[in-house]
Protein backbone atom coordinates (compact mmCIF):
# COMPACT_ATOMS: atom_id res chain seq x y z
CA UNK A 1 0.00 0.00 0.00
CA UNK A 2 1.42 3.77 -0.66
CA UNK A 3 -1.02 5.97 0.25
CA UNK A 4 -1.01 9.99 0.12
CA UNK A 5 -3.74 11.34 2.05
CA UNK A 6 -4.76 14.49 4.37
CA UNK A 7 -5.57 12.66 7.90
CA UNK A 8 -6.88 14.01 11.53
CA UNK A 9 -4.95 12.57 14.30
CA UNK A 10 -7.12 10.94 16.58
CA UNK A 11 -4.44 9.34 18.85
CA UNK A 12 -1.35 7.37 19.25
CA UNK A 13 -0.06 4.85 21.53
CA UNK A 14 3.92 3.61 22.37
CA UNK A 15 5.62 1.23 20.67
CA UNK A 16 9.23 0.30 20.71
CA UNK A 17 11.64 3.33 22.57
CA UNK A 18 10.81 6.62 20.60
CA UNK A 19 7.94 5.39 17.77
CA UNK A 20 4.36 5.38 18.31
CA UNK A 21 1.71 3.53 16.53
CA UNK A 22 -0.87 6.86 15.54
CA UNK A 23 -4.49 6.21 14.59
CA UNK A 24 -5.47 8.68 11.45
CA UNK A 25 -9.26 9.23 10.36
CA UNK A 26 -8.94 10.06 6.38
CA UNK A 27 -11.52 11.10 4.56
CA UNK A 28 -11.56 8.31 1.44
CA UNK A 29 -10.07 5.52 3.18
CA UNK A 30 -11.45 5.84 6.66
CA UNK A 31 -9.57 5.00 10.20
CA UNK A 32 -5.89 3.93 9.65
CA UNK A 33 -3.74 2.88 11.96
CA UNK A 34 0.07 3.23 10.76
CA UNK A 35 3.69 3.28 13.46
CA UNK A 36 5.54 7.00 12.63
CA UNK A 37 9.14 6.50 13.71
CA UNK A 38 10.36 9.34 16.49
CA UNK A 39 6.37 9.81 17.07
CA UNK A 40 7.23 11.15 20.87
CA UNK A 41 10.81 12.96 19.68
CA UNK A 42 10.81 16.80 20.38
CA UNK A 43 10.16 17.39 16.42
CA UNK A 44 6.83 15.03 16.32
CA UNK A 45 4.92 15.52 19.56
CA UNK A 46 3.50 18.87 18.21
CA UNK A 47 2.34 17.25 15.43
CA UNK A 48 0.63 14.18 16.49
CA UNK A 49 -1.69 15.85 18.97
CA UNK A 50 -5.31 14.63 18.31
CA UNK A 51 -7.89 16.89 16.47
CA UNK A 52 -4.26 18.12 14.24
CA UNK A 53 -4.97 18.49 10.46
CA UNK A 54 -1.89 16.45 9.15
CA UNK A 55 -0.99 14.83 5.22
CA UNK A 56 0.15 11.32 5.66
CA UNK A 57 2.18 9.31 3.34
CA UNK A 58 1.42 5.49 4.49
CA UNK A 59 3.40 2.90 3.13
CA UNK A 60 3.08 -0.77 3.24
CA UNK A 61 4.62 -4.13 1.63
CA UNK A 62 1.50 -6.36 2.47
CA UNK A 63 -2.22 -5.50 3.07
CA UNK A 64 -1.56 -7.21 6.74
CA UNK A 65 1.62 -5.39 7.79
CA UNK A 66 1.28 -2.23 9.83
CA UNK A 67 1.78 0.63 7.37
CA UNK A 68 4.72 3.13 8.39
CA UNK A 69 3.81 6.59 8.17
CA UNK A 70 5.55 10.12 7.67
CA UNK A 71 3.31 12.94 9.02
CA UNK A 72 3.51 16.65 7.93
CA UNK A 73 1.70 18.98 10.32
CA UNK A 74 -1.04 21.65 8.17
CA UNK A 75 -2.78 22.51 10.94
CA UNK A 76 -2.05 22.27 14.53
CA UNK A 77 -4.56 23.11 17.50
CA UNK A 78 -2.23 22.64 20.14
CA UNK A 79 -2.60 26.37 21.15
CA UNK A 80 -6.06 24.65 22.55
CA UNK A 81 -4.41 22.20 24.72
CA UNK A 82 -4.54 25.06 27.22
CA UNK A 83 -7.97 26.00 27.32
CA UNK A 84 -10.11 23.36 29.61
CA UNK A 85 -12.86 22.75 28.07
CA UNK A 86 -11.63 22.96 24.21
CA UNK A 87 -9.07 20.72 24.72
CA UNK A 88 -11.96 18.10 26.86
CA UNK A 89 -13.90 18.54 23.94
CA UNK A 90 -11.52 17.45 21.65
CA UNK A 91 -10.19 14.37 23.05
CA UNK A 92 -13.14 12.88 23.53
CA UNK A 93 -14.76 13.23 20.05
CA UNK A 94 -11.36 12.25 18.66
CA UNK A 95 -10.94 8.91 21.38
CA UNK A 96 -14.68 8.40 20.42
CA UNK A 97 -13.61 8.50 16.66
CA UNK A 98 -11.28 6.17 17.32
CA UNK A 99 -12.92 3.58 19.47
CA UNK A 100 -16.44 3.56 17.13
CA UNK A 101 -14.99 2.93 13.58
CA UNK A 102 -13.30 0.12 12.08
CA UNK A 103 -10.46 0.64 10.31
CA UNK A 104 -10.15 1.35 6.79
CA UNK A 105 -13.71 1.67 5.90
CA UNK A 106 -14.76 5.02 4.33
CA UNK A 107 -16.70 7.21 6.29
CA UNK A 108 -16.90 10.48 4.42
CA UNK A 109 -19.39 12.37 6.47
CA UNK A 110 -17.56 11.35 9.47
CA UNK A 111 -14.59 12.69 8.32
CA UNK A 112 -16.29 16.20 7.54
CA UNK A 113 -18.41 16.29 10.36
CA UNK A 114 -15.75 15.71 12.47
CA UNK A 115 -13.59 18.60 10.80
CA UNK A 116 -16.28 20.91 10.91
CA UNK A 117 -16.78 20.13 14.45
CA UNK A 118 -12.73 20.70 15.08
CA UNK A 119 -13.62 23.77 13.22
CA UNK A 120 -16.08 25.22 15.37
CA UNK A 121 -14.30 24.06 18.54
CA UNK A 122 -11.44 26.76 17.27
CA UNK A 123 -13.08 29.47 16.34
CA UNK A 124 -15.71 30.06 18.60
CA UNK A 125 -15.23 32.38 22.16
CA UNK A 126 -16.81 29.97 24.09
CA UNK A 127 -18.47 26.55 24.28
CA UNK A 128 -21.83 28.00 24.08
CA UNK A 129 -20.44 28.05 20.43
CA UNK A 130 -19.55 24.58 19.67
CA UNK A 131 -21.90 22.71 22.12
CA UNK A 132 -25.05 21.65 19.72
CA UNK A 133 -22.58 20.98 17.57
CA UNK A 134 -21.55 18.34 19.16
CA UNK A 135 -24.41 17.15 20.03
CA UNK A 136 -24.86 17.18 16.11
CA UNK A 137 -21.70 15.05 15.06
CA UNK A 138 -22.44 11.98 18.00
CA UNK A 139 -26.07 11.98 16.37
CA UNK A 140 -24.36 11.14 13.00
CA UNK A 141 -21.60 9.06 13.70
CA UNK A 142 -24.92 6.87 15.12
CA UNK A 143 -26.62 7.07 12.07
CA UNK A 144 -23.56 6.39 10.15
CA UNK A 145 -22.59 3.46 12.09
CA UNK A 146 -26.31 2.11 11.87
CA UNK A 147 -27.55 3.21 14.88
CA UNK A 148 -29.93 6.22 13.87
CA UNK A 149 -32.33 7.49 15.59
CA UNK A 150 -35.86 7.60 14.12
CA UNK A 151 -37.20 11.16 14.19
CA UNK A 152 -39.37 11.46 11.29
CA UNK A 153 -42.78 10.66 12.98
CA UNK A 154 -44.39 9.78 16.72
CA UNK A 155 -43.54 5.67 17.02
CA UNK A 156 -47.28 5.77 18.92
CA UNK A 157 -49.60 7.83 16.41
CA UNK A 158 -47.55 8.50 13.46
CA UNK A 159 -48.15 12.23 13.72
CA UNK A 160 -44.97 14.57 12.60
CA UNK A 161 -45.96 17.57 14.71
CA UNK A 162 -45.12 18.32 18.27
CA UNK A 163 -42.31 15.91 18.69
CA UNK A 164 -40.46 16.03 21.80
CA UNK A 165 -39.09 12.96 23.36
CA UNK A 166 -37.42 10.20 22.09
CA UNK A 167 -38.08 5.70 23.54
CA UNK A 168 -34.88 4.89 25.30
CA UNK A 169 -35.65 1.46 23.61
CA UNK A 170 -36.38 2.07 20.23
CA UNK A 171 -34.95 5.05 19.64
CA UNK A 172 -37.87 6.90 18.21
CA UNK A 173 -39.21 10.07 18.09
CA UNK A 174 -42.99 10.54 20.68
CA UNK A 175 -45.52 13.55 20.06
CA UNK A 176 -46.29 15.75 22.97
CA UNK A 177 -49.62 14.21 23.89
CA UNK A 178 -48.54 10.13 23.87
CA UNK A 179 -45.39 11.41 25.60
CA UNK A 180 -46.94 12.85 28.86
CA UNK A 181 -47.96 9.65 30.11
CA UNK A 182 -44.69 8.64 29.98
CA UNK A 183 -43.33 11.67 31.84
CA UNK A 184 -39.51 10.98 33.26
CA UNK A 185 -39.22 7.20 31.10
CA UNK A 186 -38.59 9.00 27.76
CA UNK A 187 -35.70 11.18 27.12
CA UNK A 188 -35.86 14.75 26.00
CA UNK A 189 -35.68 15.49 22.34
CA UNK A 190 -34.41 19.24 22.05
CA UNK A 191 -35.89 21.66 18.91
CA UNK A 192 -32.33 22.33 17.38
CA UNK A 193 -32.25 18.85 16.62
CA UNK A 194 -34.88 18.96 14.40
CA UNK A 195 -34.97 22.04 13.14
CA UNK A 196 -31.42 22.85 13.18
CA UNK A 197 -30.30 26.60 14.50
CA UNK A 198 -29.15 27.80 17.43
CA UNK A 199 -29.82 26.31 20.87
CA UNK A 200 -30.19 26.86 24.49
CA UNK A 201 -27.60 25.74 27.18
CA UNK A 202 -30.66 23.58 28.64
CA UNK A 203 -31.30 22.17 25.41
CA UNK A 204 -28.03 20.99 24.01
CA UNK A 205 -27.19 19.58 27.49
CA UNK A 206 -30.96 17.56 26.90
CA UNK A 207 -29.18 16.72 23.25
CA UNK A 208 -26.01 15.13 25.05
CA UNK A 209 -27.96 13.35 27.21
CA UNK A 210 -30.11 11.52 24.39
CA UNK A 211 -26.46 10.68 22.00
CA UNK A 212 -25.07 9.78 25.23
CA UNK A 213 -27.67 6.80 26.32
CA UNK A 214 -27.30 5.74 22.73
CA UNK A 215 -23.83 5.91 22.13
CA UNK A 216 -23.20 4.16 25.73
CA UNK A 217 -26.67 1.22 24.33
CA UNK A 218 -25.19 0.64 21.14
CA UNK A 219 -21.53 2.25 20.42
CA UNK A 220 -19.64 2.14 23.62
CA UNK A 221 -19.59 -1.08 25.58
CA UNK A 222 -17.93 -2.19 28.63
CA UNK A 223 -14.95 -2.49 26.69
CA UNK A 224 -14.95 1.35 26.78
CA UNK A 225 -15.82 2.13 30.15
CA UNK A 226 -12.82 5.00 30.13
CA UNK A 227 -14.53 6.55 27.37
CA UNK A 228 -17.60 7.22 28.87
CA UNK A 229 -15.98 8.28 32.28
CA UNK A 230 -13.69 10.97 30.03
CA UNK A 231 -17.11 12.11 28.39
CA UNK A 232 -19.14 12.29 31.97
CA UNK A 233 -15.87 15.12 32.82
CA UNK A 234 -16.46 17.00 29.98
CA UNK A 235 -20.40 17.15 30.50
CA UNK A 236 -19.31 18.70 33.73
CA UNK A 237 -17.33 21.27 32.70
CA UNK A 238 -20.24 22.16 30.19
CA UNK A 239 -22.59 22.17 32.87
CA UNK A 240 -20.40 24.30 35.03
CA UNK A 241 -19.91 26.77 32.08
CA UNK A 242 -23.65 27.16 31.60
CA UNK A 243 -24.04 27.63 35.40
CA UNK A 244 -26.19 25.11 35.86
CA UNK A 245 -23.58 22.70 37.64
Amino acid sequence: MRLTTPAIVLGLRSHGEHGAVVRLLTPEHGLQAAYVRGARGRRMRPVLIAGNLVEAQLVSRTDTQLPQAIVELTHSRGSLLGEPLPAAAIEWVAALTAAALPEQQPYRHIYSGLAGLLEAIEAAPTAAGWAAALVRFELLLLAELGFGLDLSECAASGRTDQLVAVSPRSGRAVSAPEAEPYAGRLLTLPPFVLAGGPASWVDTLDGLALSGHFLARDILTDRAEPLLEARSRLLDRLRRAAGLA
